[in-house]
């Protein structure tokens, strides 16, 4: 049975109001993370990037990973991630090998200089999210941001965006 022309949902353009919400949030996330990008590499001397792989294998059994799982945790496509491994293992934070007898599968593991790095650089990354980003909130408004972002992540995670 397939759906007529009657049946299948309205789908129509974001109106005026709808437009600038959007607009508005693009814009607003996108120097929240400008902002903290600059920062974090000012403060810790390390980019939001290598921050997040790092975090990734930190939180990893004997703090290593496959690069496709390791792709995945972090949402990049797996060739900027094998460019930016590269960076990261020239200066000693990560290394990279075979996982096993796999010639297939890449492991990446995190140093003990890229371990220092990420412990010494977390406190700096926390005290930055707290001043840029929570501090501009009261209590109710994290709650109710939380809430708004729960919602999208689900409407995305369901495969409803499109």
């Amino acid at each position: 049975m397939s759906e007529t022309d009657e049946d299948a949902p309205q789908r129509r353009s974001p109106n005026a109001a709808e437009l600038a919400v959007w607009r508005t949030y693009i814009e607003t996330a996108e120097e929240v993370r400008r902002t903290l990008a600059s920062a974090f590499q000012e403060t810790s001397g390390i980019s939001p990037g290598d921050y997040s792989v790092m975090l990734a294998l930190s939180e990893a059994p004997e703090k290593t990973l496959r690069s496709s799982d390791l792709a995945a945790v972090v949402g990049w496509e797996r060739s900027r991630l094998s460019h930016h491994l590269r960076r990261m293992e020239e200066r000693g934070l990560v290394l990279r090998g075979r996982v096993g007898g796999d010639a297939r599968g890449a492991s990446v593991s995190l140093t003990a200089s890229g371990a220092r790095t990420f412990r010494s650089s977390s406190a700096a990354h926390l005290r930055l999210v707290r001043e840029i980003f929570v501090d501009a909130f009261t209590a109710e408004q994290l709650q109710h941001l939380h809430e708004l972002t729960t919602t999208l992540r689900s409407h995305l995670d369901s495969d409803g965006a499109g």
